[in-house]
């Protein structure tokens, strides 16, 4: 089974360290917390500043927040590190006969149906913020 790429949990992971610790947060540290090479956190660091979720100076502790953590929703952040194509969160897959009634036809009877749930989750995204995801670390850490 094909998944959603990583690259959205390892951006809400970078967003969440940044937000909770702008000053300590250097791309390395980043990578160890998500045990990834730093190559790979510079890339979504790169997509994060794109999408305007970030802004970065040189030197340690270089990546900073342009938005309150309360203002940038899930789905900022999923767009951001393009997860996936905008409306096509779902394939079809192309080897489908056209000499055969469902092959022909597959596409456009699930089209609907993969549109209304992949809004679905976009719609569910834009209800949690990074805000609200950091204020449950800090509640995590202080019942154990």
């Amino acid at each position: 089974m094909k998944r959603i790429s990583s690259r959205f949990s390892m951006a809400v992971h970078t967003l969440s360290m940044i937000a909770l610790c702008p000053l300590e947060c250097t791309g390395d540290s980043i990578a160890s917390s998500v045990n990834t090479n730093p190559v790979v956190i510079r890339k979504i660091i790169g997509m994060l500043k794109r999408a305007g979720l970030l802004g970065v100076r040189a030197g340690v502790g270089g990546a900073y927040l342009l938005k309150d953590p309360e203002h940038i929703t899930l789905l900022d952040i999923y767009r951001a590190v393009h997860v996936a194509d905008e409306d096509h969160l779902f394939d079809i897959h192309n080897t489908r006969s056209l000499n055969c009634l469902v092959g022909r036809n597959i596409e456009q009877v699930l089209q609907d149906e993969l549109k209304e749930a992949q809004e679905a989750m976009e719609n569910r995204l834009t209800q949690t913020t990074l805000g609200q995801l950091t204020q449950l670390f800090w509640i995590d850490n202080n019942s154990s």
